[in-house]
Formats: structure tokens, C-alpha cells, sequence
């Protein structure tokens, strides 16, 4: 995956800028809080922490503009197969001009060079990626490790997002159970859990 991929943006100020792509760095930190908590106060991300993001760095990427943050995304790996694209956000000021795209494009080469076969994501504009070859699935089907994130979440009782997922392989007709493949035409039994 090439470290920067410029192309031209206006972002906010009206005059063409680059906008690089790019692995996330310590010092990308503090303006990471700063983007993901602010759509965190819409409801629409989940809070992140200093100590978290920086615990977290390698898995982010951003795209910068004049030196400035303006979008980052992250990939999650659940297992050898399958990895969670989360935290998603681009600046209000630079929407709507391809940084989203350049980012999930840089997330997928990164995923597929890593040997992973699908990733998927929660969402509340699946429009946006089902422009990118995702389609929607079943959250029950995505591995169980994910439900950590949602203890915390506010809207966990009455959680709104839309899973959605992409399989790099056309002629892969497999699904992911809890992280385990399981080809498409094999029953699939999926334990129940709760009360009797």
C-alpha cells in the first residue's frame, strides 16, 4: 500500500489542496479525538479515549489535507479471515469529495494484504457502502467478539446500525459464522443462548 496517494480536494476554504493517505501516527492522536468525539456527540460514532487511540494507532489510517486531519478509518482484525472496518469519519468541511473512499480503499488493500477474506462494518449510511461492493448481512452472523465494543454503547438495547460486508473473493461462496468460514451450502446451526 503506497504511504501517500494525492489527489486534488477544495476542503472548506474554497481552493485546491492535496490530500494524502496514509498509516496513522502517535502524534495523529489529538486531532483523532477530536474528529471521532465530535460525531460522538451526534450519537453517531462511539467515544474514543487518548489512551485508547494510542493503544489502537496501527490500526488507523488517515487522510491529511495541507497537513491537517481531515478523515481516518481503522481495521480491526477478528481472526485470520475477517477484520472490522470501524471509526469511519471524515471532517463535515471535506465531505463529499472522495477522502471517505480513499480511506476505505487503503483499509481494503490492507486487509487483503494481510490474507483477510471479508470485512464488515456497522453503519448508518449504507448507501455509501454499498457503492463499494458491500452488502448488508445479519449482525447475529458477524464473529461474537464484536459485542465488546457494544457493552458500552448507548444505543446497545436499541442499536440502530446497519451491518453490512464485503468478501474480496467473487467465487467465494463462503459465510462467516462468529469468525469461522462455513461454506455457503452446508447447514449452518447457530446456537441459541439465554434462558431456557
Amino acid at each position: 500500500m503506497p504511504d501517500a496517494a494525492p489527489a486534488a480536494a477544495a476542503c472548506g476554504t474554497g481552493h485546491t489542496r492535496t490530500i494524502s493517505v496514509r498509516k496513522a501516527l502517535l502524534t495523529d492522536v489529538k486531532p483523532l479525538v477530536g474528529l471521532i468525539n465530535g460525531f460522538a456527540a451526534q450519537g453517531i460514532m462511539l467515544p474514543r479515549t487518548e489512551f485508547e487511540l494510542a493503544e489502537n494507532i496501527r490500526d488507523f489510517t488517515v487522510a491529511v489535507v495541507d497537513g491537517e486531519l481531515a478523515g481516518c478509518g481503522a481495521l480491526h482484525f477478528y481472526g485470520p479471515h475477517t477484520g472490522e472496518i470501524r471509526s469511519l469519519a471524515v471532517r463535515p468541511d471535506c465531505q463529499h469529495m472522495g477522502i471517505g473512499r480513499s480511506i476505505m480503499e487503503a483499509l481494503e488493500a490492507e486487509a487483503q494484504a494481510h490474507g483477510l477474506r471479508s470485512v464488515f462494518a456497522f453503519t448508518y449510511i449504507p448507501d455509501f457502502f454499498a457503492k463499494l461492493s458491500y452488502r448488508e448481512v445479519d449482525r447475529r452472523l458477524l464473529p461474537a467478539k464484536v459485542w465488546k465494543d457494544c457493552l458500552r454503547c448507548p444505543k446497545l438495547q436499541c442499536c440502530d446500525e446497519i451491518a453490512v460486508q464485503k468478501i474480496f473473493q467473487e467465487n467465494d461462496s463462503a459465510i462467516l459464522i462468529n469468525g469461522e468460514d462455513i461454506p455457503a451450502n452446508e447447514p449452518v446451526i447457530i446456537p441459541l443462548v439465554g434462558k431456557k
